[in-house]
This record gives structure tokens, sequence and C-alpha cells, in this order.
């Protein structure tokens, strides 16, 4: 990234992947962030065109989300599920439509993508 980056002026940004690593709908990038000075784990996937990410959590029981490493969509690849509870959320915006994770959202994680990356 150059520093006329969006992300350049941000000390705590990141690099995931290069774009072409998150395939529509496919394996997500699981990467860790730091929340209150402790470690979590996160993912980014891409969803419709657009590069969504959020904790790996479940609102139920705080566990994380993915049944294989990177695999957080149902079979039919429309929908985030917690492979503990089967809480189901929508990939565009986290909220919950189906199971114990009430009408909650995933908690987002801030994204860009910038020349390719």
């Amino acid at each position: 990234m150059t520093g006329s980056s969006p992300l350049g002026a941000r000390t705590d940004a990141q690099h995931l992947c290069a774009s072409i690593e998150l395939v529509e709908r496919g394996r997500a990038r699981v990467f860790e962030l730091l929340q209150y000075g402790q470690p979590v784990r996160a993912f980014a996937l891409r969803f419709d065109g657009a590069v969504v990410a959020y904790l790996s959590r479940c609102l139920h029981v705080p566990v994380e989300l993915d049944w294989q490493p990177g695999v957080f969509l149902d079979s039919e690849r429309r929908f985030i599920v917690c492979a503990t509870h089967g809480a189901t959320y929508e990939p565009l915006g986290g909220r919950c439509v189906a199971g114990p994770g009430g009408r909650g959202r995933l908690t987002p994680v801030e994204v860009a993508e910038f020349d390719g990356q």
C-alpha cells in the first residue's frame, strides 16, 4: 500500500491478503486482532461482491463460528452459520436471522480494499 491509501494514516491497519484470494462466497480469510487488549479471531469474506469482516464469535455463546478453518457459510453459501449452535446470520450486515442468536448482529470489523489488496 502507498501513502495515498485510505488506510495509510491508520496505525492499527493490517494487510490481510490480495483481493483475488477472497473468492465470491468462498473460504474466508481468518486473522487475529486485539479487542480490549486480548487477541480474538476474526474473518473476512466476499459476499455479493462486497468484502465483509466480523469477529468469529457466536451471539448465543461466545464460541468461534467456523466448523472447518475458514468455512463460515452454509452448504448453499447463503448465510454464515455457527457450527456449534446453528445460529444463522446474514453475511451483509451480520444480523441473526435464525437460531439462538436472538435479534442481534455479529460484531463487524472494519475492512477496505485498495490497490488489489
